[in-house]
């Protein structure tokens, strides 16, 4: 009886170590499992976290490219201005050339207000072509338009001296102006054929899509 106990007890302490051998490996195989999965969100996350680095610093390597390129085209593109700014004064050297270019820009000022009565303020030194010039663009204006216009220099309030050139033509008594002098033109050259003069010297831009 007292063997049969013992073989009794022996068979269940089997069974107790073979359940709990069974449920270590099962709780054992849990928790590596878990852990194997803790690491793999850790790794993941901070691969992500160094490939977006990687993205940041690409995209700030590339800007800071595109900002120097940029920045030396405008560079040029001013210093090119700044030149033409600066020969603005050769302009009146050749007097022929000039006073067309005199005749034209009251001519431009006429079409614009369209007035029988207009001033027109110059330089001094450039009174004697303007003088010559205003026959000129009242002739013109006439036959565009077939109607008389009288063109005055308005001697009391002249250009600067150190003008450039070109005229402002004034009309309804004062009230409404065109300015027409050589620096104004460069000014609106350098705003509105800025896109046309950056193409003509840099190429289109790859990134334009829309084109007016």
């Amino acid at each position: 009886m007292v063997a049969f106990i013992k073989q009794e007890a022996l068979e269940k302490a089997r069974e107790i170590q073979i359940k709990a051998d069974e449920e270590f490996s099962i709780e054992k195989s849990k928790l590596v499992r878990q852990e194997t999965q803790v690491i793999d969100a850790q790794y993941e996350r901070k691969f992500k976290q160094a490939e977006l680095a990687q993205q940041i610093a690409r995209s700030n390597v590339t800007n800071k490219t595109r900002l120097k390129i940029l920045a030396a085209q405008q560079d040029l593109l001013d210093n090119i201005f700044e030149q033409a700014r600066q020969k603005l004064n050769d302009v009146g050297k050749d007097e022929g050339k000039y006073q067309e270019i005199l005749k034209n820009l009251i001519l431009e000022g006429l079409y614009c207000l369209n007035e029988k009565n207009v001033k027109v303020q110059a330089k001094e030194k450039d009174y004697g072509l303007v003088r010559r010039a205003i026959p000129e663009a009242e002739a013109a204006y006439k036959d565009t338009l077939g109607e008389e216009v009288k063109v005055e220099i308005d001697e009391r309030d002249p250009l600067p001296a150190n003008s450039a050139g070109g005229i402002i033509a004034v009309g309804f008594h004062g009230k409404i102006s065109v300015n027409n002098t050589l620096e104004e033109r460069l000014r609106l050259m350098e705003a509105e054929a800025l896109p046309a003069v950056r193409t003509s010297l840099l190429g289109p831009s790859a990134n334009r899509k829309f084109y007016d």
